[in-house]
């Protein structure tokens, strides 16, 4: 199997045991190299080979310890949609801001699309004004995540489809 980046040329040629690997490491990070060649059933050092050819191929970028933002005290999610403004502009704001937890540089009517964590209303409204400065504003409180952080594999051939043609009248 092929993973592919954007401009639709194969990056690292992944088999079952790559795919299977990455299954097990989205699930647990923290999976022991022997533990792992155990579950897809390989020795340790085949394991470790292959992890090293998905980090080395940009695959596997990092590891971390996901967050229970609630738990640190964060009570309130929220998506901010910010609309067009300098880039660079925004960049800086974004890395100013420590609220900011993902920011995505979009296309559509809103340039920006941005996920915070705050405290409380009043933490909110400082955030956003912030952002108010730049260019106008839209922000939906997350009242509830349905699906998060789950693994994801490399599409399967059937699961890819075919671009449609356009149809030229006669």
């Amino acid at each position: 199997m092929k993973c592919y980046a954007l401009s639709m040329k194969p990056q690292v040629e992944l088999d079952h045991y790559d795919t299977r690997i990455l299954a097990e490491l989205q699930a647990d990070a923290r999976l022991s190299l022997t533990e792992l060649g155990r579950r897809v059933h390989l020795s340790q050092p085949a394991v470790a080979e292959r992890v090293r050819k998905l980090e080395a191929g940009g695959v596997i970028t990092g590891y971390r310890a996901t967050v229970d933002l609630g738990a640190l005290g964060y009570g309130i999610r929220a998506f901010m949609r910010v609309g067009r403004a300098e880039y660079a502009r925004v960049v800086k704001l974004v890395q100013q801001t420590p609220e900011v937890v993902n920011a995505y540089n979009v296309t559509g009517e809103d340039s920006w699309i941005l996920e915070i964590a705050v405290i409380d209303v009043a933490h909110l409204d400082a955030v956003v004004t912030k952002f108010c400065i730049l260019t106008e504003t839209s922000t939906s409180i997350i009242l509830n995540a349905a699906r998060e952080h789950l693994p994801m594999l490399p599409p399967r051939g059937e699961d890819v489809k075919p671009p449609i043609k356009k149809v030229e009248n006669a």
